[in-house]
């Protein structure tokens, strides 16, 4: 009977610690898909020598996508976010036409909610931010905020493009 209780005693204390747990690291793995999506934008600008924009939100709540930017009116966010318009991956295989480099759509992980914006990756590996549709400088960091049931991390991105999860 008395390891029973022991035993019962234990179980109450450890599964509201483990629930903790599990909704830590279900918000963390949420916020580190949105940084890796930073992070490979970033590398496919530089890499094949053309600016990129990470949206998120787009073409609603709780999605991402990396779009190439076209320099036209239909770099709009809900244009360039609609996957049948622009698939993935690129209809034309042609690289001297765009875009070529448009990612999946992504959903956020484990219902996690972030920030509505646009950062641009530029081909020298800067980043402006473009949630106003047209990129400006960034003189501060840029902070995108990952939320999952009141619970929050942020992912900061700087002028070089230096992407932090803090």
């Amino acid at each position: 009977m008395l390891v029973m209780a022991v035993g019962a005693t234990i179980a109450v204390i450890a599964v509201p610690a483990l629930n903790a747990v599990s909704e830590s690291t279900k918000l963390s793995n949420a916020t580190q898909a949105v940084e890796r999506e930073l992070q490979t934008a970033r590398m496919k600008a530089v890499a094949n020598n053309t600016p990129l924009r990470l949206r998120t939100n787009c073409p609603s709540a709780g999605y991402y996508r990396i779009v190439e930017l076209l320099g036209t009116t239909a770099d709009s966010g809900t244009t360039r976010c609609d996957a049948s318009t622009y698939p993935w991956p690129a209809a034309d295989t042609d690289l001297s036409t765009t875009p070529n480099y448009d990612g999946q759509l992504r959903q956020m992980l484990n219902s996690a909610t972030v920030t509505t914006t646009s950062i641009e990756f530029r081909p020298d590996g800067t980043a402006w931010d473009a949630t106003t549709g047209t990129a400006t400088a960034i003189t501060t960091a840029v902070s995108l905020t990952v939320t999952r049931n009141g619970s929050t991390k942020t992912i900061t991105v700087n002028s070089l493009g230096k992407v932090l999860q803090q």
